[in-house]
């Protein structure tokens, strides 16, 4: 008996920290503060394939967040990303699984979100506010064909292909993106040079993907984070849903 007296406030405790470290695990998982991205120790050759030493110091994140649509199946879709920097590029390596890869659309110009495409939102100075037709922040739409768009100060769709360099690889349902995205401030007009990216920088930053399978308009919206409320697809508005990230070393 006195054993069993001993016994079971060590129980206790460990199961109270086991719940304490979920616990922490969970809220990280949901956190809108990551680590940090890490400065590329080599240079990344931008081919599909992310095997350059460079990328195994990088973390992946998930694509679990549905922001449109049902949650799809894994065989439907799953994706995951990574990230680096130098002072010339954010660098991202995504990996989507999807079974159908949808592109109905020839003019890239024409709603390019109802087509499978890698969404890449950048705030350059974490401000936040509204970017909706103004360039406050981007929401790039990278496409199959790996041409980029988003709203112009015109309010139309424009394409910004000179500010990201990418390629991607697909073998079966598994696609490798591949992408250096230049950072612009946020008074940019078309023409006008990137910034340097410099350690303790601070961007606003997260990653989604448009998955459409047999439909007119896209079956799902899947992004890197939980966004709160009801709208969940205002990214394209509101920079201040993307998540804080600082350039580290």
């Amino acid at each position: 008996m006195r054993l069993i007296i001993t016994i079971i406030p060590v129980l206790i405790f460990f199961m109270f920290i086991a719940c304490k470290d979920s616990q922490s695990v969970d809220s990280y998982s949901e956190s809108q503060k990551y680590p940090g991205i890490h400065q590329a120790n080599s240079p990344i050759q931008l081919d599909g394939h992310g095997q350059e030493l460079a990328w195994d110091e990088a973390i992946w994140y998930p694509l679990d967040h549905i922001w449109l649509g049902e949650k799809p199946t894994i065989e439907d879709f799953s994706g995951r990303f990574k990230l680096l920097w130098n002072s010339d590029n954010i660098y991202i390596l995504a990996e989507i699984t999807d079974d159908v890869i949808l592109d109905l659309h020839e003019n890239g110009l024409d709603r390019y979100w109802d087509d499978d495409c890698l969404e890449i939102f950048i705030d350059e100075d974490n401000s936040g506010g509204n970017h909706q037709y103004n360039h406050n922040a981007f929401a790039y739409h990278l496409a199959q064909n790996l041409r980029v768009t988003d709203m112009g100060l015109d309010s139309l769709p424009a394409y910004f292909d000179s500010h990201m360099q990418s390629a991607k690889v697909q073998q079966e349902n598994l696609t490798t993106w591949e992408g250096g995205i230049k950072i612009f401030k946020d008074d940019y007009t078309f023409g006008a040079n990137p910034r340097k990216l410099s350690i303790g920088d601070e961007l606003g930053f997260m990653v989604a993907y448009c998955d459409n399978d047999s439909s007119e308009q896209r079956e799902n919206f899947v992004g890197s984070i939980a966004i709160e409320g009801e709208d969940k697809n205002r990214g394209w508005i509101d920079a201040g849903v993307f998540n804080d990230w600082t350039l580290i070393e």
